[in-house]
C-alpha cells in the first residue's frame, strides 16, 4: 500500500472555513471535528454543515454560529495556553498550535513586537479559533500527505480592526513567503490569513495536480461567490501512482565552513534553519586550511527559500560568506498512522517507493514524551512503536473508506 496523498485545488482561495468545508465533504466524520472543538474551553457557538449548490455543483459549507456580542481579543500565549492544555489528540494538538505559531510570528514580523504579546484581532474570535482546531483534527484524521495548488491572491483593500488594509492582508502576504501564489483581477479577499497559515503548516509541496489515482473528492464553499470563480475549494484524496522526483533546481544545498563558532550557536543555527522551511539540515565536523578545526553548516532547501534562508545563515552564525548549487530530489510517498504501544499512542511514518520498497519509522518526539510518561527507557517505547509500525508495512494493501483514520 503506497501512503495517501491529499491534493487541495485552491483556485477559487483559501479560508478557514473553506478548508474544513472541503474535507467534511470528503468523508471526515463531524464527530472529528466536533469532538475537537469541543476540548476546548470556549462557549457561545455552535457549528453546523449544510449542503448548497455553487455553479451547478452540490457543496457542503461549515458553518460557526457565535452568540452576539463582543468577541474577546486573544493573545497568541492565550491561545497556545488554551489548546496546549487541552485534551485534543495529540497530532491535532500539534498542528493546531503550529498554524497559529505560523500566523503569530507573521503578525509579529509585520507588527514589530514580541511572538507571545501578538494580539489577534480577527483570526482570535471564537469562530477562527474552531475554524484552525476543526481543521487540524480533520487533517490528523486523513493522515494524508497534503500538496497545494499555486495559492491565488485578490486585490483591492480589505477593512480590518487595524484600519483599511492593501490586498493580499499584509499577515496573508507575510506567511506566504517561499510559496508559489497567483495575481488575480478579483476585487476580493480570496486568501485569508487563516487559510494561508494552515496550508503553509501542513503542506508538504505547491504546485499542480501531481500524478495520482483519486479515490475521493471534497467540496467546500466558502462565504463568497465570485463573478469568474465559484468560491469552492476541492479536496483529492487518492493514492499517488509514483515516487515523486523533483523538477531539477526545484532545490538547492546551502553550504558554510565556519572555524570561529560554538557548538551552541552552531546548533541553535540549524534549529533555526528548519523552523523556517529547509527540508534538511547538518553539520559536520572538518578541518580547514593551516589545521584548523572547523564546522560545515548545510541545509537542502526549495529553490524559492534560497535566498530567505541563506540570509539566516549569515544572520545567526559567524560565516562571511556561504556557497550553494541546485540539486535535484527524490522522495518516497509518506503518510502518518497511529500505533497503540503498551506505552500509549505513537505515530509511525510509513514511506513507500517503487518496486515494493518501504520503511516504518516512530516518531522520535511522541516516543519520548511516552517515554517520560511511564518512566521507562527511550528505546523501549521506540522498539515496541517499531514493531508495530513493520506490522503495518506487513499488512500490504489497505481497503475501505479512504477517509476512515489511518
Amino acid at each position: 500500500m503506497k501512503g495517501r496523498l491529499l491534493y487541495l485545488d485552491c483556485s477559487s482561495g483559501l479560508s478557514g472555513d473553506m478548508i474544513v468545508s472541503a474535507l467534511l465533504d470528503l468523508g471526515v466524520p463531524l464527530d472529528v471535528v466536533s469532538g475537537a472543538i469541543s476540548k476546548l474551553p470556549l462557549a457561545g457557538y455552535r457549528i453546523r454543515v449544510e449542503k448548497e449548490t455553487r455553479r451547478s455543483m452540490v457543496v457542503s459549507r461549515f458553518f460557526v454560529d457565535v452568540e452576539e456580542g463582543d468577541q474577546p481579543h486573544r493573545h497568541f500565549a492565550d491561545i497556545r495556553g488554551m489548546i496546549a492544555g487541552s485534551s485534543i489528540d495529540p497530532g491535532a494538538r500539534e498542528l493546531a498550535l503550529r498554524i497559529f505559531q505560523t500566523l503569530a510570528e507573521a503578525e509579529a514580523r509585520i507588527h514589530g513586537e514580541p511572538v507571545d504579546e501578538v494580539h489577534f484581532h480577527e483570526v482570535g474570535a471564537t469562530d477562527s479559533i474552531v475554524d484552525i482546531v476543526g481543521a487540524a483534527a480533520a487533517f490528523d484524521h486523513l493522515g494524508a500527505e497534503v500538496v497545494c495548488g499555486p495559492v491565488p491572491l485578490g486585490c483591492g483593500f480589505v477593512k480590518t480592526r487595524h484600519g483599511v488594509l492593501p490586498l493580499p492582508a499584509p499577515a496573508t502576504l507575510e506567511i506566504l513567503r517561499g510559496v508559489p501564489v497567483e495575481g488575480t483581477d478579483v476585487a476580493a479577499e480570496l486568501t485569508t490569513p487563516t487559510g494561508a497559515a494552515i496550508v503553509k503548516a501542513v503542506a508538504t509541496g505547491f504546485g499542480r495536480l501531481p500524478p495520482m489515482i483519486p479515490a475521493r473528492i471534497g467540496l467546500g464553499a466558502g462565504a463568497r461567490c465570485h463573478e469568474d470563480r465559484p468560491g469552492v475549494l476541492r479536496a483529492i484524496l487518492g493514492e499517488p501512482v509514483a515516487v515523486r522526483e523533483a523538477e531539477p533546481g526545484s532545490c538547492a544545498v546551502i553550504e558554510a565552513n565556519i572555524d570561529d563558532i560554538t557548538g551552541e550557536i552552531a546548533g541553535h543555527a540549524m534549529e533555526r534553519i528548519l523552523a523556517e522551511g529547509a527540508l534538511d539540515a547538518w553539520i559536520v565536523p572538518i578541518h580547514m586550511k593551516k589545521g584548523r578545526p572547523a564546522l560545515t553548516l548545510g541545509a537542502l532547501v526549495r529553490s524559492a527559500d534560497l535566498e530567505r534562508i541563506g540570509a539566516l545563515v549569515l544572520a545567526e552564525t559567524t560565516t562571511i560568506g556561504l556557497r550553494h548549487h541546485s540539486v535535484g530530489r527524490m522522495e518516497m510517498r509518506r503518510e502518518l498512522r497511529q500505533v497503540e504501544t503498551p506505552y500509549g499512542t505513537v505515530r509511525v511514518k510509513i514511506s513507500r517507493g517503487p518496486a515494493g520498497s518501504a520503511n516504518a519509522a516512530p516518531e522520535y518526539e511522541d516516543c519520548k514524551a511516552r517515554a517520560a510518561e511511564r518512566g521507562v527507557p527511550l528505546k523501549r517505547v521506540m522498539a515496541a512503536a517499531t514493531g508495530l509500525a513493520e506490522a503495518l508495512l506487513r499488512d500490504g494493501a489497505r481497503g475501505g473508506d479512504p477517509c476512515e483514520k489511518k
